[in-house]
């Protein structure tokens, strides 16, 4: 009953989480569009008018209008915010991270191949590194530096590849790149938390006192949330990242994470401008994807013993799999934290294991499975089963 009570929590708060990364990624694309399509007023307008715009949709016109700030008179009965699309993601980001990664031994988090670590150990780490991700951005974002955006932006790359250098050498490679995502996740929504709602409370405050406004509030609002704008899209492959084993477990992940956060930056860039993309970026993005193919093809994630020099067959195949991948992938697992085969796969008959080769195949190369090699494969029967699996034309 406990299992099940488990396995419905973590559905329902990765629904929920998936349910309010839609609203908060969209807010941001919406707005970073409106941002680049106001034109000058009309008409005469009264108050800090910067531009306007006229929308059309579900068989509506929409009129937008945005000032820099208003007047005490121009203060509506009703302002709408945007905030609890950012706190609902980071809340719910946070629980699955602990009901995914923290609890059941850290199995998805530990490796011992890579470094020995206690449950709580990696847990204390994990929950330091998002503090520790907040307080370095916050501080480096107080600098001039941030007037820069493009000078910022490459720190901020070199910064994100010596992070997932570094936990590549501390937690499973699925483990490290969810960390770095979960890292940009935490530096965007304290951005909303910290920085960006209360610079625009402080805005209304003096409006309605009837104060000067400091509108270098906004401005210095509006540089955080161009940020958590081009932060979306490596946030979002970080969270899928545990579906493509080739990428975190490739020989360089941390340079696979580096070019695919590239990659994911250049595309927003040129979702904003458009034509008016600069030619570099556009050179950089395609380097990065190239980057990406390149640092995954098969031959990089070989493992490091030998193939074998004949062929395997398909009984010694079956051995390997019934001692390392059987104690999870079966109708009834025997390994403790794991209640149900993974993805309702189960490889307990030489059937099972031909019809899901594919599948196998890459998980074995990129040695994300076994997780966290809990049963032990060795190399060399690593290299037996992908020559097997292989051969099955899995690699086709």
């Amino acid at each position: 009953m406990l299992s099940l009570l488990q396995e419905w929590l973590h559905l329902l708060v990765r629904w929920a989480h998936v349910i309010a990364g839609i609203m908060w990624i969209g807010d941001s694309f919406l707005f970073m569009w409106l941002d680049s399509h106001l034109s000058q007023p009309t008409k005469p307008r009264e108050g800090t008018v910067v531009g306007e715009l006229w929308m059309t949709h579900s068989g509506g016109f929409y009129e937008v209008i945005k000032r820099k700030s208003l007047q005490p008179n121009e203060l509506p009965p009703t302002l709408y915010w945007f905030k609890w699309e950012s706190y609902s993601t980071w809340i719910t980001g946070f629980l699955l991270l602990a009901i995914v990664y923290w609890l059941q031994g850290a199995s998805y988090l530990i490796d011992s191949s890579v470094l020995a670590l206690t449950q709580g150990q990696a847990v204390a780490l994990s929950a330091g590194l998002l503090v520790a991700a907040v307080v370095v951005y916050d501080g480096l974002a107080r600098t001039p530096l941030v007037g820069n955006l493009r000078a910022f932006g490459l720190l901020g790359l070199g910064l994100i590849s010596a992070t997932a250098y570094g936990l590549s050498h501390v937690f499973s490679g699925r483990g490290a790149f969810l960390h770095v995502g979960a890292m940009l996740g935490t530096i965007m929504a304290s951005n909303v938390f910290f920085r960006i709602i209360p610079a625009q409370r402080a805005m209304i405050a003096a409006t309605e006192q009837g104060k000067p406004v400091d509108t270098s509030l906004g401005l210095r609002a509006k540089a955080r949330s161009t940020h958590n704008h081009f932060l979306t899209l490596p946030v979002l492959f970080t969270m899928l990242s545990n579906h493509f084993p080739s990428t975190y477990g490739s020989a360089a992940p941390w340079a696979v994470l580096a070019c695919l956060v590239t990659f994911g930056v250049g595309i927003k860039l040129f979702m904003n401008k458009r034509l008016q993309t600069p030619a570099w970026a556009i050179a950089g993005t395609v380097l990065a994807l190239a980057g990406v193919v390149g640092l995954t093809l098969p031959a990089s994630a070989q493992a490091s013993a030998q193939a074998p020099a004949g062929a395997v067959s398909d009984l010694r195949a079956q051995v390997i799999v019934l001692q390392r991948c059987t104690p999870c992938h079966a109708l009834k697992p025997t390994h403790p934290s794991v209640t149900a085969a993974p993805k309702g796969l189960s490889y307990e008959t030489p059937e099972q294991l031909k019809q899901y080769a594919s599948q196998m195949l890459p998980q074995v190369k990129s040695k994300a499975m076994p997780l966290a090699n809990l049963t032990q494969m060795t190399d060399d029967e690593r290299a037996e089963l992908i020559t097997w699996l292989e051969a099955q034309g899995a690699g086709r």
